[in-house]
């Protein structure tokens, strides 16, 4: 009798499948290998921001740059793949509570509430008229509505605030904050070469610059040429908007709830729990930290160093899922709509400011 192949005869009612080596979960060294990745980019990001040109981009564009630049070279780095995505998840919300110590609630409240009104404006208009012009252009509706609120409100950081609640792709994301900081760079630089031929005072320009600016460092680079008090209504206009990014996301929260609950396969909304840090940090810096807390300008100086850096990490995890082969057709058109609302809310809100 010749030899025959023994094998396990499956029991009756089973289909035969070949035995599945089990899941292991990533050891401790290659989570942590993973985000000491995207913390060594995060380096690389901030000393090629001090490389002139790179200086008005900032560390968050370069180091998604970095990333994408490595994600086409080189591959994304799969044996690590738990402690980057750790970074782009968990990084993005811890940077985003701390960056609650930058809004100052109480002077907001006591020096720019007639600002606050100008802000819901804006913000409005720039939401409504990005994704309106994203419809016409046929482009990407969930990357075109985060750069509507990425223009409206604060950047980057309302850009990372909004896409868990908008469920949007990491790729959507860091092509967003990338294109955020290239636009409003532009913008700022034009804003500072303009200042001098304006009919404006230094108020009035600050006004205008701190209601239509991208992000809060967009502002200050824009701003400085006004002087001290030109400069300190920008940024107390910026943070008026800043303000508003909290209210922006329940709205939101609210919208995408009736959005899935209408469709087939009803989808839970996160709430949104570093939002409430958010709120609770800015409290505390608004209220305790200076006060009853005593702290120095280097001090808060240090602080924000740090909250931009936690973002920079975050932001590489982003980065390394982008593909430059889809970046072009994916990308053009929702860059031409955010464009346009950038030129057109420039022009409404000088007039306004």
């Amino acid at each position: 009798m010749g030899s025959q192949t023994a094998r396990i005869l499956p029991q009756d009612g089973q289909n035969e499948q070949p035995l599945k080596k089990p899941e292991t979960k990533p050891s401790a060294y290659l989570w942590l290998g993973g985000i000491a990745f995207t913390i060594v980019i995060a380096v690389f990001g901030f000393a090629l921001a001090k490389v002139p040109g790179f200086d008005r981009v900032g560390p968050l564009a370069c180091a998604i740059v970095i990333a994408v630049m490595y994600r086409q070279f080189f591959g994304y780095p799969e044996k690590i793949r738990a402690g980057i995505q750790f970074s782009s998840k968990r990084f993005l919300r811890f940077a985003i509570i701390l960056y609650g110590l930058k809004l100052n609630i109480d002077v907001v409240i006591h020096q720019g509430l007639g600002l606050i009104a100008r802000d819901i404006g804006v913000i409005a208009f720039a939401i409504l008229l990005t994704v309106w012009l994203g419809k016409l252009l046929k482009a990407e509706s969930s990357l075109v509505l985060l750069l509507g609120v990425g223009t409206g409100v604060c950047g980057a950081a309302a850009i990372a605030a909004v896409s868990p609640i908008l469920k949007a792709k990491d790729e959507d994301t860091a092509i967003g904050v990338g294109i955020i900081a290239l636009v409003g760079t532009i913008f700022s630089i034009t804003y500072t070469i303009l200042r001098p031929f304006l009919p404006l005072s230094a108020i009035d320009y600050g006004i205008w610059s701190g209601i239509s600016l991208h992000e809060i460092a967009h502002v200050a680079l824009a701003g400085a040429p006004a002087g001290p008090d030109g400069l300190a209504i920008a940024l107390l206009a910026k943070l008026g908007r800043v303000l508003l990014l909290v209210p922006l996301c329940f709205i939101l929260m609210y919208w995408m709830k009736r959005r899935s609950s209408g469709s087939a396969g009803d989808t839970k909304i996160e709430f949104p729990w570093f939002l409430i840090g958010f709120i609770l940090m800015s409290l505390f810096g608004s209220y305790i930290l200076g006060h009853s807390i005593p702290v120095s300008k280097a001090a808060m100086d240090g602080i924000s160093t740090a909250t931009t850096f936690i973002l920079t990490s975050a932001m590489v995890g982003l980065g390394l899922n982008v593909s430059l082969r889809d970046l072009r057709t994916k990308a053009a058109r929702p860059l031409i709509a955010m464009l346009i609302t950038s030129i057109i809310l420039s022009v409404v809100s000088y007039f306004i400011a």
